[in-house]
């Protein structure tokens, strides 16, 4: 059976184009942060300023995960604001370009796993 994806606070099942649009009008409205969790206990998280984005797969809670990157990337960007109202400010080598996050989210909600020639730093 295939894995199934729902906002972290929500049992409503999305498919990969629904997630990605809920995250693309979570940054449009101010809301930087989007958490998702599956059937099999994996979380995933994104936490935007609005041109980058932190995301974060986890195979569970406690778990440290793995994000994506942009090898290469130089320099660092603020304006991550948690959920919490805590900003943060994450070097763009360990984020990406907002498109490619709205990808990824659709791609591992679809298909379980990032879009091919995506990097990713292993945290565990």
């Amino acid at each position: 059976m295939p894995e199934t994806w729902s906002l972290l606070d929500d049992a409503h099942t999305l498919d990969g184009a629904e997630a990605a649009a809920l995250v693309s009008a979570h940054v449009d409205d101010g809301r930087l942060t989007t958490y998702f969790h599956s059937d099999r206990g994996r979380l995933l998280s994104v936490v935007s300023n609005g041109v980058r984005a932190m995301v974060v797969l986890m195979d569970g809670e406690g778990d440290a995960g793995e994000h994506a990157v942009s090898p290469g990337a130089a320099g660092s960007s603020d304006g991550y604001v948690l959920e919490t109202g805590q900003e943060d400010t994450y070097e763009d080598s360990d984020t990406i370009p907002l498109a490619d996050a709205v990808a990824a989210v659709r791609s591992i909600i679809d298909d379980g796993e990032p879009p091919s020639g995506t990097s990713w730093s292993v945290d565990r």
